[in-house]
């Protein structure tokens, strides 16, 4: 039920379960509104001509975007949006990493969208041009690629209560012009896996051979009877030395720690069986079960419990077997951790990157760089590796909450942040003081051991259940309430205090500056989907401008 005001609305008290906390406002009362602080200079930097007022502004065109552009469109009948992204082309992380062997760890039947299911994969672990085909079939298919606009960077955004609407600022990379345009909803639904992380090292501008980013791969250099050196040894380059080892005529790869390597085997799905799951649906849909929940059984691994540290004993005794049969036994102190399974991210090996470790033509140092030399690399040994081409496989700069973001009264996202204790959302997607403002993937929706898409879809489905009546004219504004971000805060930091992912072993999933775990979800995928489809929706307040006798026709409508 609603309650007028007379100057600021208030929320209204529970409507039982599924309901919404409402938040009204006369059509003929006055808002009194603290004065705005004034956001920084690039901030109020001057633009040209806004673009026109559009209702949901997305930005980031790969997975989560494309998810949240289909939904929006089955669910909430809504075509008035538009999709920014600073790449050329849709895909995300699997548009920008090109190199060779990049594949996907979840098998394809879980890692697609369960609105879209793919009966046509050819393999397990299809390689990246099978996703992005796949990507690019799902939004031909929903009508998307209409509303996507590219070479496009999102600069910044900030709230403007008085039309409850957000002013993002963009720059067309194009021509380094910046612009402006206003919408009603904006998400985030920028990744963090394909923005290169930044490198440098003495003597690079010295250096006669190529360098490049595993994410930002120069098709046009030649591989061939050189001698490559790789720096790195994460997924990236697990998937990648396989790839190139048999044309390069050396490869040598810098390695920091060593990994959880964990062997898997990418099979060939049976042009029969793929035929089958085109014409009985159903099949497809319990196999694609059958790995969610087995999946599943391997969260247990991660808990500090009894059960968890017995699982990971198995994990880490399976892992050491496949690395010491697969190997020379001089690499095993350099491939066997020491930090505890699920630290960092565990790598998956399709049966190719340990055991090419066996040929002549491939060398694992963990030896320190100290400079790069015109044809080499030199080690702080004193030790010279050739080098003709240099391959960095260094990660990514997760840079995707550094965008200048002010909510309500000029607050930054930043000292947010700070006042709540780190990075933190409402169940991942939504902040206090940010009106109109979700994250698809935001701060700890990470996965470690099941499918990104799951979690998704999982989070875009709150999304539309949260945006549906702003949506439909219903309300102008609908936020988090700030009593519970503090509260779901609080409930996930302790529950992370439960598991390994809180450890310092030199993962990103610890920002720097908390020292505390920004990225990993720590419950179950039947919490996550719990959570997000069905707990009701009483933590959410909905700002409503209506005259008092349409506001029964706003709630009959919900």
């Amino acid at each position: 039920m609603c309650e007028e005001s007379g100057q600021m609305g208030i929320r209204s008290q529970g409507m039982g379960r599924g309901g919404w906390g409402f938040l009204c406002i006369s059509s003929t009362s006055q808002q009194i509104l603290p004065k705005k602080k004034t956001p920084s200079a690039s901030m109020s930097a001057s633009a040209s001509t806004p673009s026109p007022f559009v209702q949901v502004m997305i930005i980031g065109a790969g997975f989560s975007g494309l998810a949240m552009a289909c939904q929006m469109k089955l669910k909430l009948k809504c075509k008035d949006f538009v999709i920014y992204d600073r790449a050329s082309a849709s895909g995300g992380t699997w548009w920008a990493n090109q190199y060779p062997g990049c594949g996907v760890d979840i098998p394809a039947v879980f890692y697609s969208l369960s609105f879209a299911p793919n009966p046509g994969f050819s393999k397990v672990f299809p390689k990246q041009s099978e996703i992005l085909q796949y990507f690019n079939k799902v939004a031909t298919d929903h009508g998307i690629p209409p509303h996507m606009v590219f070479h496009t960077q999102w600069e910044g955004a900030e709230w403007k209560e008085d039309t409850s609407s957000w002013r993002v600022q963009l720059r067309n990379l194009a021509t380094n012009q910046c612009f402006e345009q206003e919408c009603k909803v904006l998400i985030s639904a920028v990744g963090g896996l394909s923005v290169p992380k930044p490198f440098s090292m003495r003597g690079m501008e010295t250096f006669k051979g190529e360098i490049m980013h595993t994410a930002e791969w120069k098709h046009d250099v030649v591989l061939d009877g050189k001698d490559v050196v790789v720096i790195g040894n994460g997924a990236s380059a697990a998937q990648l030395i396989p790839a190139i080892l048999k044309q390069c005529k050396s490869v040598t790869q810098f390695i920091r720690t060593p990994q959880h390597y964990m062997p898997s085997q990418n099979n060939t799905i049976h042009p029969l069986l793929r035929t089958a799951f085109r014409f009985i649906p159903i099949l497809l849909w319990l196999i694609r079960t059958a790995v969610f929940l087995y999946l599943e059984t391997t969260g247990p691994y991660f808990g500090l419990t009894e059960a968890g540290s017995a699982l990971r004993k198995v994990a880490v005794e399976k892992s050491q077997r496949y690395i010491q049969a697969n190997s020379p036994e001089s690499y095993w102190s350099l491939l066997l951790p020491k930090f505890e399974l699920g630290c960092k991210r565990r790598v998956f090996d399709n049966d190719e990157y340990i055991a090419c470790l066996r040929k002549q033509n491939i060398y694992l140092t963990d030896e320190k760089i100290a400079a790069l030399q015109p044809d080499s690399v030199l080690t702080k040994s004193g030790a010279v590796y050739p080098a003709q081409i240099i391959i960095l496989a260094t990660g990514f700069a997760l840079r995707q909450f550094d965008i200048q973001l002010y909510g309500r009264d000029g607050l930054s996202r930043e000292d947010h942040w700070k006042q709540l204790g780190s990075k933190s959302a409402f169940k991942t997607v939504a902040m206090a003081g940010f009106p109109n403002f979700f994250y698809v993937l935001g701060p700890h929706s990470g996965r470690g051991h099941t499918s990104t898409l799951f979690a998704v879809e999982s989070f875009v489905g709150l999304i539309i259940r949260a945006m549906k009546p702003v949506i439909n004219g219903h309300a102008q504004l609908v936020e988090i309430n700030s009593h519970s971000e503090r509260v779901f805060y609080e409930r996930t930091m302790t529950a992370l205090d439960q598991t390994v992912f809180q450890n310092n072993c030199g993962s990103w999933f610890i920002d720097q500056k908390s020292g505390l775990n920004w990225f990993s979800y720590p419950w179950s995928s039947f919490e996550m989907w719990f959570s997000t489809h069905i707990e009701g929706m009483n933590d959410w307040i909905y700002k409503v401008s209506l005259a008092v006798s349409e506001l029964s026709r706003c709630i009959s409508a919900n």
